[in-house]
């Protein structure tokens, strides 16, 4: 316990320094910019780490997990405050829901039998075969045989829409461009001085919110593999086109995912469709295509699970699906894109 306090307080101290409000001039405001956005990434990966041995819950965290109506259901999830999400508080009367989809339930290749099934064994915070039930954020507790969010509390138990036990692996393509004028040139934006970037925004059937295209990394599957079939299937619509516009489309997707690229997060992601049982983990990894031509060659169209795809300008006036506009603001700032009107904002990083 005190190992937990302690590292909980060094977190802390970390983050009070990464964040100190910079009051300088600009130019040297950039170049602190620069360090500090390091620091802001490491904390945002360690923020997800220390969160199982929180006694209380972190701002922003943890809390779609706890919204009602569950997704794609009239279920609602037993109310959690603040206070009490933390699996360190003591609870004596939580009484969750237990909720798993019909969907679910059938018994789909992608879902796990339920524990109850004498034939399934799932090996918990290692490899499973090809199933991959390590979580990014370290070590989770197993109860009565169940899988325990590390996140903590959300109201509800068994695994709602996800079809695995413990963590569920995703993938996110965050794809961007400059935005550019009709002479080619980069559009700077008049109040912070800094370029626009644009990114390739779906808008997902199952709830009608815009997202960063992306989806769950199949058994033995690379995660670069799911980055770049998830980003065809949803926002090329690869899986309708004919065998000659697959590998048109094929050749122009290995040139995009050939380019450096930017690991922006891995771990947790605070989703609608978490439970006590299962949650959603993703790692969300920027291909930036600098010119523009690779993008030129390529047609967004909507498929699969998109209804909409299109290029969207970056800002914090963005609201996005789950966690995904915490992504897209740690990619302006790799960047070094416009983000905020507020110049103060911009310094400091909120």
């Amino acid at each position: 316990m005190a190992g937990r306090s302690l590292g909980k307080a060094l977190a802390t101290v970390s983050l009070s320094v990464a964040l100190a409000s910079v009051t300088v001039r600009s130019s040297v405001c950039r170049s602190i910019l620069a360090y500090r956005n390091s620091l802001l990434s490491s904390w945002f990966h360690l923020n997800s780490s220390i969160m199982s041995n929180s006694n209380g819950v972190k701002d922003n965290s943890h809390n779609k997990a706890r919204t009602s109506p569950y997704p794609g259901s009239k279920v609602q999830r037993s109310q959690v405050p603040n206070e009490k999400v933390g699996w360190l508080v003591e609870w004596q009367d939580y009484n969750p829901v237990e909720y798993t989809a019909v969907s679910v339930l059938a018994g789909p290749r992608w879902a796990d039998p339920q524990i109850s099934e004498s034939n399934f064994s799932p090996k918990f915070n290692e490899k499973d075969g090809h199933v991959e039930r390590k979580s990014q954020n370290g070590l989770y507790e197993i109860e009565n045989g169940r899988p325990r969010n590390p996140a903590g509390r959300t109201g509800l138990v068994g695994r709602g829409l996800l079809g695995r036990w413990g963590p569920n692996h995703a993938a996110d393509p965050i794809i961007t461009r400059w935005k550019k004028d009709s002479s080619g040139n980069k559009v700077t934006h008049p109040v912070s001085g800094k370029h626009i970037l644009q990114f390739v925004a779906i808008k997902r059937k199952d709830c009608g919110e815009w997202a960063i295209p992306g989806g769950m990394v199949d058994p033995g599957e690379k995660i670069s593999a799911t980055l770049k079939r998830e980003f065809g299937e949803e926002a090329l619509n690869s899986l309708q086109k004919s065998s000659a516009e697959k590998r048109e489309i094929e050749e122009q997707l290995h040139k995009l995912f050939s380019q450096e690229h930017l690991v922006i997060y891995k771990g947790y992601v605070d989703d609608p469709r978490n439970t006590d049982n299962a949650w959603m983990e993703t790692e969300a990894v920027n291909y930036h295509d600098e010119t523009g031509e690779i993008m030129d060659n390529l047609t967004l169209e909507a498929g699969d699970d998109a209804g909409k795809v299109k290029w969207v300008d970056i800002s914090d006036k963005l609201k996005l699906y789950a966690s995904h506009s915490q992504f897209i603001k740690l990619v302006t700032e790799k960047r070094d894109a416009h983000w905020s009107e507020d110049s103060e904002a911009e310094c400091n990083g909120s």
